[in-house]
């Protein structure tokens, strides 16, 4: 090989690289954001199930909406992934 098809290929592969790795970002970047929702829904569950419990049946209905709410995230993210 020449030394000017070397650098073409060398070039080429330097090319390939940042693009797949900016695809990557930008993946990454979409499923920081699901991430943290699923951090700050986990945190308002565990709020949630330290509160007092007498709130009239809205607690409990809160708590079976979170856990609805992380389920959702979590299958967001394995989509996301694929």
């Amino acid at each position: 090989m020449t030394r000017s098809a070397l650098r073409k290929g060398a070039l080429a592969l330097v090319f390939a690289l940042f693009f797949a790795c900016a695809g990557a970002g930008s993946v990454l970047a979409a499923q920081a954001h699901m991430q943290s929702a699923l951090t700050s829904l986990q945190s308002a569950l565990s709020e949630l199930n330290q509160a007092e419990t007498d709130k009239a049946g809205h607690r409990a209905n809160a708590i079976k909406l979170v856990n609805e709410a992380i389920t959702q995230v979590q299958e967001g993210i394995k989509a996301g992934n694929q």
